[in-house]
């Protein structure tokens, strides 16, 4: 199923869109699967703002996963990626700035 994702990729960059397209189109898909995690483990907080901040604290590999978790369904490895990008220092900070609004 995956595969399926990285071939309709893979197709619209052969369709002449640009690489910028195909980032966004990855990023929100991703985020797509990261906000209802957030959301279930950080009640009460901007699920989506907390969920950029993850996706800006990703590696290309780990946006490019969740993406096919849309596909292939949400799993606890699922779940445990979204954590350990939420953990990471980048990430904390993104999140006291989405809560306080002060550049840290």
């Amino acid at each position: 199923m995956i595969r399926g994702l990285f071939l309709g990729l893979a197709m619209v960059g052969l369709s002449g869109c640009t690489d910028e397209f195909i980032q966004d189109t990855t990023r929100q898909t991703a985020k797509g699967v990261i906000t209802p995690i957030v959301a279930a483990k950080f009640p009460g907080r901007n699920a989506p703002a907390y969920s950029d901040c993850i996706i800006d604290n990703a590696t290309t590999n780990e946006i490019f996963s969740l993406a096919g978790d849309a596909i292939s369904g949400v799993d606890a490895e699922t779940v445990s990626l979204v954590v350990k990008i939420s953990t990471r220092p980048d990430t904390v900070k993104c999140f006291v700035r989405v809560e306080t609004g002060l550049s840290i």
